[in-house]
């Protein structure tokens, strides 16, 4: 059985400026100090804006940087978007990919979401690659199958459990409250792990995190679930106790 270390990431999203987004990355940092806990990873994503600041800020702990988004492009006439290898200059070893706020606020399609994992990947970083379906999607039993074209239109070549991460998000339960039920969440999660023979070089050693109103009430069940490997935090992640005590709940 090949053993996967949990991996708890906080997407900050647009939230947080200098001041109390060092304040919060010190505070966590403090808390993980310089060796790493042999359960699990903490990964802080803020915004492009401060991720030099919040590298300082962990500088010396076991807590990592990454960045919300990128573009397919190392460089060129871009206005507005930034480069996977500018975020790597100021501290990021991470970015995510293809979370739902981008496929639908700015109409990200599997392709685009490929293009810009794949140059995360040349860069030298690692992409959280996110995945999953609407509330109409579900509804209409179209969940398994929009996952499955997802995760084999977004995935670049030469993607491997060491520069890769998938995160599967219901879109229907991100900030809302709502989280599908554990049966749901397990049953997708193994559909995910099915479906990475053939687009990774070691399937079962690709971390598959959940994301969908991760809080300290509900952080236990979930990570308990086989093939869940970690948790990808939106609101709890911007105070430190509650994000935490979701880590704390890896087991």
């Amino acid at each position: 059985m090949t053993v996967r270390r949990y991996l708890i990431a906080g997407n900050w999203k647009m939230h947080c400026r200098q001041s109390d987004g060092a304040a919060l990355a010190a505070d966590l940092a403090a808390r993980v100090g310089p060796v790493a806990d042999p359960r699990f990873d903490l990964l802080l994503c803020p915004p492009a804006t401060i991720v030099a600041t919040i590298s300082q800020a962990v500088s010396g702990s076991a807590v990592s940087v990454g960045g919300q988004d990128c573009h397919a492009q190392a460089q060129g006439a871009h206005t507005g978007d930034i480069a996977a290898d500018m975020l790597a200059d100021v501290g990021a070893g991470w970015v995510i990919v293809g979370h739902s706020e981008r496929r639908t606020n700015h109409a990200e399609s599997n392709a685009m979401v490929r293009g810009k994992a794949a140059a995360v990947l040349r860069a030298g970083l690692a992409a959280i690659v996110c995945v999953g379906e609407t509330e109409a999607e579900r509804d209409a039993g179209q969940a398994e199958q929009v996952v499955a074209a997802q995760l084999k239109g977004s995935i670049p070549d030469g993607a491997a459990a060491t520069n890769t991460v998938i995160a599967y998000e219901p879109v229907w339960a991100i900030g809302t409250g709502r989280t599908p039920t554990l049966a749901d969440i397990a049953a997708m999660h193994a559909m995910i792990r099915a479906r990475l023979s053939g687009l990774v070089a070691d399937p079962d050693a690709v971390r598959i995190l959940y994301g969908g109103s991760v809080k300290p009430s509900n952080a236990a069940e979930i990570l308990g679930l086989p093939d869940v490997d970690g948790a990808l935090v939106g609101g709890a992640s911007l105070k430190a106790d509650d994000f935490w005590a979701i880590a704390q709940a890896c087991p």
